[in-house]
């Protein structure tokens, strides 16, 4: 059964165990039907229980977004590469229910999410987004990202060679 969505404001707060259900459901979703996540096959629901306890453990925020009381998408960043020399750069993801998608719920999101970075000490915020979702292209655009390099090729999904475009915010 689909959700009804109105129009009210949007709010940000930490992801809870409660909201799981709704971040799973984006992750599959991302997974089979989009580009998004380069990955064929969803995690299944148990997953994200060690997946929250992990990143919250870790001191990673996952922040959703809620709209008239009903979890609408969400955020999260950590570390873009596992060395130490990395620490200060992190990489984002961002999903917005499909219903609610252009109106401004990952916009909302990602300000969140970027002024966490920053107060956190946080010097460079990367995106990597597959280069036909222009959308989300748009989007980092819009919130200041510039495009630093498109890398041709280096993942498949769908039967096809995706390009990898990367994006890079610094952080005040």
């Amino acid at each position: 059964m689909a959700t009804a969505y109105a129009t009210g404001a949007v709010g940000i707060r930490d992801c809870t165990p409660a909201d799981l259900d709704v971040v799973h459901a984006l992750h599959v979703d991302a997974v089979l039907h989009s580009t998004a996540i380069w990955q064929e096959e969803p995690h299944p629901r148990s997953w994200f229980d060690s997946w929250l306890a992990e990143r919250q453990g870790d001191g990673w925020p996952v922040l959703v977004a809620v709209v008239d009381g009903v979890v609408a998408g969400y955020a999260t960043y950590s570390q873009w590469r596992p060395h130490q020399g990395y620490r200060h750069t992190v990489e984002h993801s961002v999903y917005v229910v499909e219903a609610l998608r252009g109106r401004g719920v990952a916009s909302t999101l990602m300000r969140a999410l970027v002024t966490r970075a920053t107060d956190e000490g946080r010097h460079v915020m990367v995106a990597g987004i597959c280069s036909t979702n222009t959308g989300s292209i748009a989007l980092h655009e819009r919130l200041g990202f510039t495009t630093v390099a498109v890398v041709p090729e280096v993942g498949r999904k769908f039967g096809r060679w995706l390009d990898l475009t990367l994006m890079r915010l610094p952080l005040a």
